[in-house]
Formats: C-alpha cells, sequence, structure tokens
C-alpha cells in the first residue's frame, strides 16, 4: 500500500481561451498528515483541489486520493474522502439534522455524536432549513458534515473564508484534535491564513503560476529559510556571482539580495571567502518566508485578517 494518502504527477488542466490554471503539477501528502497549500490569488489552489475531488477533469497527469482517481471512482471509494469547496453545495431546504442524517447514509463511518457536539460547539440551529441560515453559518455547516464524516481524508479549500475569528480558532482547534487523534486522517487544506497555517500543518507546499514551488515539513522550511545580503567592495559582483541555495536574488548596484534554502551556514563560507565581500545572514518568520518566496507583490495577500 502506498505511503501517498493524496498524490498529484504532472498535473494539468488548460480552460478555455487557453488559461493554463495548473501547469505540470506535482504533490504529495503522505498519510496521517496535515498538509497545506498556499499561494497568491490564481495560483491554481481551488482547481488542483477539484481535480483531486474528481469535480474538474485534467488535461494531463494524474491525481489520486487513496490510490483511486475520483473522477471514475466508485461510491466506496469516494465515501473515503470528505470536501469542503470555496462554494459549497448543500441542500438549501434541508436542516442541519437532516443532512446529518443523510451523511449517516453514505458515510460508513459517520459519527452522530461528533456531529451533535460541532453543531452545539459552532451555535449552529439543526432544525432550520440551511438555506435561511447565514453564509458563515452555512459554512460551519459543511465544515461540520465534513468533520463528523470521520473520511480517511479531507480536503477543504479556503475552509476558514467567512468565518468569524471565534469560528475560525475552533476549527484550528478541530483540525488539531484530528491530528493528535492518530487515527491516520490525512488533511489537505489551502488558505491565505499564515497564522493558521503555523499552528495546523506538518507539511506545506507553495503553489505559484500552476507549479508547486516548494514542498517540505513546516519546520524544515521554517529553519532552512534565511535572507543573505552580500556586500561587495567594487561596483557590483563578480561576473557569474550567484549565492549558494537561492530561490530569488536582486542586485542593486554591489549588494546583492537573496533568499536562500540553505541546510547549514557552512554552505555560505564560499562567498564568505571572496576578498571584501560583506556577508549578512538574518532570519525570517514564516509568513515573511512565503512573502519574500513568492516575491514582494504577494505581501498583500497573506495575514490574520485574510480569508
Amino acid at each position: 500500500m502506498s505511503e501517498a494518502a493524496i498524490e498529484a504527477r504532472d498535473l494539468t488542466k488548460t480552460f478555455k481561451g487557453g488559461v493554463v490554471a495548473v501547469n505540470g503539477l506535482d504533490l504529495t501528502a503522505p498519510r496521517g498528515v496535515v498538509y497545506g497549500l498556499i499561494g497568491r490569488n490564481g495560483a491554481g489552489k481551488t482547481t488542483t483541489l477539484r481535480m483531486l475531488m474528481g469535480l474538474l477533469r485534467a488535461n494531463r497527469g494524474t491525481a489520486r486520493v487513496l490510490g483511486a482517481d475520483l473522477w471514475t471512482a466508485d461510491r466506496a471509494a469516494r465515501a473515503r474522502v470528505a470536501y469542503v469547496g470555496q462554494e459549497q453545495t448543500i441542500y438549501g431546504w434541508l436542516t442541519c439534522e437532516e443532512l446529518c442524517h443523510l451523511g449517516g447514509r453514505f458515510y460508513e463511518r459517520w459519527d452522530t455524536a461528533r456531529a451533535r457536539r460541532l453543531a452545539e460547539r459552532f451555535d449552529v440551529p439543526t432544525d432550520r432549513p440551511v438555506g435561511a441560515l447565514s453564509g458563515g453559518q452555512r459554512r460551519k455547516v459543511a465544515i461540520l458534515l465534513a468533520l463528523a464524516s470521520r473520511a480517511e481524508v479531507l480536503i477543504l479549500d479556503e475552509p476558514a473564508g467567512g468565518l468569524d475569528p471565534i469560528a475560525r480558532r475552533q476549527l484550528v482547534d478541530e483540525i488539531i484534535d484530528l491530528a493528535a487523534a492518530g487515527d491516520g486522517t490525512t488533511v489537505l487544506f489551502s488558505t491565505h491564513i499564515i497564522t493558521d497555517l503555523e499552528r495546523v500543518a506538518e507539511m506545506v507546499a507553495i503553489m505559484d503560476r500552476g507549479r508547486i514551488m516548494a514542498e517540505t515539513r513546516l519546520d524544515e522550511m521554517q529553519s532552512t529559510t534565511r535572507r543573505v545580503q552580500v556586500i561587495f567592495a567594487g561596483d557590483g559582483p563578480p561576473a557569474g556571482f550567484a549565492v549558494p541555495g537561492a530561490v530569488r536574488t536582486q542586485t542593486a548596484g554591489p549588494v546583492v539580495t537573496a533568499i536562500v534554502r540553505i541546510t547549514s551556514d557552512a554552505q555560505l563560507d564560499e562567498v564568505r571567502a571572496i576578498p571584501g565581500a560583506r556577508v549578512n545572514v538574518f532570519d525570517l518568520g514564516l509568513e515573511e518566508a512565503f512573502i519574500e518566496l513568492l516575491g514582494p507583490e504577494a505581501a498583500g495577500e497573506f495575514g490574520e485578517t485574510m480569508s
């Protein structure tokens, strides 16, 4: 049995007009991890998740969840996966209680006690038609249904979108509890909110222009991403100069600034050995690291207040 709960290889989706939303994407989420997917607006996150769920057909490549292509999978395979989309379709004429009853018929591991606990914790009315609830309450119902399913894989597209700060914290706490339970549940979620990602994710992928730029364990990214500034004595750097491990580099006269991924400070020794070069190394906070890796133009797209 594969150790990967979610796996995409060369996944590509082009829409009418030649718009390439996902371009040769590779992604691997091991079983039992909480995996965060982050990227600026239009990076292709929602399209990727919809292809993984079998809601969109890829033009090229493969997308498998628990070894199955959900585009062609049978009901039994699909019942092992739960999904919360950005635009969740819920039968608005049904109450939360009635939707939970339907969930119990679809998911073999449906947890009625969890559904009741979540309805109480989220303060969701269970006897009113869902269509009569506020947008935030409908979002809570969608999350409740996904969590109560006890599915082996949860795929959540901006699950905190439309939630107030208290409800968002409750959602994060529930994901933490899932991870702590150790029952092998895999959670893949996209988000713009770095603080949520930092609290719950074990692995993270940065997506840009339809591709995964980086895929790593969160603690590894935090420990290996640095800003390096090299100041040369002359008018500019030597011809062909490059900072080891550089992901992005900017040169302004004699100053070269790079965002690097290095495992040891010793990797910069060859730069320090250049006559007249001064090397400064700066730690990066998690949010700053993401913004630097994606580029300064992404600075307004991430943070506590984004949804």
